[in-house]
Parts: structure tokens; C-alpha cells; sequence
């Protein structure tokens, strides 16, 4: 009887990892470990902590074992990333698992072909963000879900734009934007642009960014390097905000995560 329920215990584990590779589109070992073995706090407890969920020492063993046994059942795919760490994605077996639990999943082969090392460092950053929120009982629309529309702005965004990770408390929403210092000027002004209309439409309801009758913001969170804050503080005060209007839609942090790109020799 014991063996049969460390069998159930495996399979049930197995298919959480297959959930939260179809929710991430790729996670390393330690993303999985960090998700998957670590207790989550129902609802949340304390304002939310954008630090990195570190995976226990037994969390990681058991991640390893089950990614292995999944490779073997050829229900996931692994790649080498520009660090040399491996990522792991859903294989056509995998993505059938969910799609014959009701769950819309796709093979995630394509997803791991290949991507520079900035937009790896990029994606890790979003996706560890999202676990922590996770972990602390917040409701988290990751980076590819966004991408794929499932998230409460759909494939249009929100004024256009889709943020890099959603993080839900009852009615109330924290954008999360990963920034580094470079950004393509357009990109940045459209980015600025944005910021804008949120501001207008904060000041329009009396301080609460209704985005819904059932969705409020409450604020935009950058998780950037010192340069990008000061640059961004610079031009917004240029565009004419007043620092308490900066104050009461953005937050920044700049010490969490490291954003420079660690090629694999």
C-alpha cells in the first residue's frame, strides 16, 4: 500500500511540473524545485516580497528526479541555455497530458530553440518574480500567459501594452515591468506613453486605476537596474509629473535580481 501511494505521490508531482511548464512556457531545475516543493501560503499573509523563492536542498533533488523520469517518458524537452544552465519545456506527450485534463497546452519545443542570453536573463527574472508571488499565496498571470492573452487584458493589453507579470491580491493588481537600462527608444516612449494613460486614469477614479468594475491597479513595479530608475524618474519629471504622482503608481526595485547577461564559456 505504501508503494502505491509513493506511485500516486509521483504522478501527482509529475503533473505539476507538466502544469507549471504549460503556465511558464521553460523553467531551470531550480524554478521547478523552488514551485513545486515548497509550501504555498493559501492567500496572502504581508505585502508581497519580489525576492527570489530559493528551492530547498530536498526540493531540488526531487525536481531532478521527476524532470528525469519525465524526460524518460518523453513528456519533456530540455535545452541549454546562453549560461549553460539547462531549461526544461513541454514535449508533444506532455502537452497531450494537459490537453486530456482540459487544459489548453502546447508543445513548448519551439519555445527552446533558441533566444539571446538578454532575453533569457529576462524571462528569468519574470518567472521568478511570478514563483515568489506564488509561493506567498498571490494569484499570478506569468510572463506566457500574458503573451497568449490569458490574463485579464487579453491579446489587446491594457492601453496596448501587456506588462511582463500580473500579480493579483481580491481586486487589486500590481503590474510588474523587468527592465534593464538599454531599451529601444520606441519602445521606451511607448512605454512612457503608457505610464501616462494608467496616471489619467488613477487620477480619474480619485487615486485607484479602475481597470474593471471588479479591477483596480495599484500600482506599477519595475524590477530594473539603478540606471533605468534614474532615467526613468528623469523624463517623467521632463513630461511633467510631479514626484508624489511618480510616488503614487510606481514602484521600483533595483537590488533583487542581477541583470547582466552571464554567457556560457
Amino acid at each position: 500500500m505504501a508503494n502505491k501511494d509513493g506511485r500516486l505521490i509521483a504522478r501527482a508531482r509529475e503533473a505539476q511540473v507538466l502544469r507549471s511548464l504549460g503556465r511558464f512556457g521553460w523553467l531551470r531545475t531550480r524554478d521547478i524545485g523552488a514551485l513545486c516543493w515548497n509550501r504555498w501560503l493559501p492567500k496572502p499573509m504581508a505585502p508581497l516580497d519580489f525576492a527570489a523563492v530559493n528551492a530547498t536542498k530536498s526540493g531540488l533533488r526531487m525536481a531532478q528526479r521527476t524532470l528525469k523520469r519525465l524526460r524518460l517518458q518523453h513528456k519533456v524537452i530540455s535545452s541549454q541555455a546562453p549560461d549553460g544552465s539547462i531549461v526544461y519545456a513541454l514535449a508533444e506527450a506532455g502537452a497531450r497530458v494537459l490537453q486530456e485534463a482540459g487544459v489548453d497546452a502546447a508543445s513548448g519545443k519551439d519555445l527552446v530553440r533558441g533566444f539571446s542570453a538578454a532575453f533569457f536573463r529576462h524571462r528569468c527574472i519574470a518567472n521568478e518574480v511570478a514563483i515568489a508571488a506564488i509561493n506567498q499565496g498571490f494569484r499570478v498571470s506569468t510572463e506566457r500567459e500574458i503573451a497568449k492573452g490569458l490574463w485579464l487584458g487579453g491579446e489587446a493589453g491594457i492601453f496596448g501594452k501587456r506588462p511582463d507579470v500580473v500579480i493579483r491580491d481580491g481586486k487589486r493588481v500590481t503590474f510588474c515591468e523587468v527592465e534593464k537600462s538599454r531599451k529601444k527608444q520606441a519602445e521606451y516612449q511607448a512605454l512612457v506613453r503608457w505610464l501616462s494613460k494608467l496616471l489619467q486614469l488613477q487620477q480619474k477614479y480619485g487615486g485607484q486605476a479602475q481597470l474593471s468594475p471588479e479591477v483596480c491597479l495599484e500600482r506599477v513595479v519595475f524590477i530594473c537596474t539603478q540606471g533605468f530608475r534614474t532615467k526613468l524618474q528623469r523624463d517623467l519629471e521632463a513630461a511633467g509629473w510631479s514626484q508624489a504622482q511618480q510616488s503614487a503608481l510606481i514602484e521600483y526595485s533595483c537590488e533583487l535580481y542581477r541583470f547582466r547577461d552571464i554567457l556560457f564559456q
